[in-house]
């Protein structure tokens, strides 16, 4: 496996050159194309993704320890199959839409002005999470874990109370409607 440091990869299209199995340590994926291919099995250490489209590339045992994803498409990922040790990535201005963190121990994650519908939130741990300006439409949570996790800027969302565990959670009107859905009710705003 091979060891990569300190490089910048720019307006690289992985389809056509795979990028070599290996770790990869403090380098940065600009404009690149990662669409449909496999990242499984690399690791990648305190790494940046700016404007790269990963959508649906296969992340099978996949390490992101202290990776941040900024402006980065990545519609379809199973975050479910990556590598669990050190786990560690923050999104800013992604299309995450139809991707799953299934089961996944992610506090204090932070997800920035990104697009999460219909992601997958189910029995995963988002303790400390934040979410600043995201929006959640069709985003699944079933026995997730949201202490302290801040939804106060973010839409969307549909999250059951007795479902999940909401302990400290922080959410601001009319945002907080979405935790009554299960109850189709009509919430409007006092005048």
């Amino acid at each position: 496996m091979d060891y990569i440091e300190d490089r910048i990869f720019a307006n690289v299209n992985f389809q056509v050159n795979r990028l070599n199995k290996g770790e990869y340590d403090n380098c940065v994926f600009t404009s690149c194309d990662f669409s449909d291919t496999d990242l499984s099995e690399m690791i990648f250490n305190e790494c940046r993704f700016i404007d790269c489209n990963l959508s649906l590339s296969r992340l099978t045992g996949t390490a992101f320890r202290d990776v941040s994803f900024k402006g980065c498409k990545m519609f379809g990922l199973h975050f479910e199959n990556c590598n669990d040790f050190g786990l560690s990535f923050s999104f800013d201005r992604c299309l995450l839409n139809s991707s799953s963190f299934y089961r996944k121990k992610i506090k204090k994650t932070l997800f920035k002005d990104s697009n999460l519908q219909e992601v997958d939130f189910g029995e995963c741990d988002l303790t400390g999470a934040a979410f600043e300006n995201c929006d959640f439409k069709n985003a699944v949570f079933d026995t997730t874990i949201i202490d302290k996790a801040d939804f106060r800027t973010s839409f969307n969302y549909s999250i059951d109370p007795e479902r999940n565990r909401i302990r400290r959670a922080k959410f601001s009107f009319p945002g907080v409607s979405g935790l009554l859905d299960k109850y189709d009710i009509e919430i409007e705003s006092g005048s």
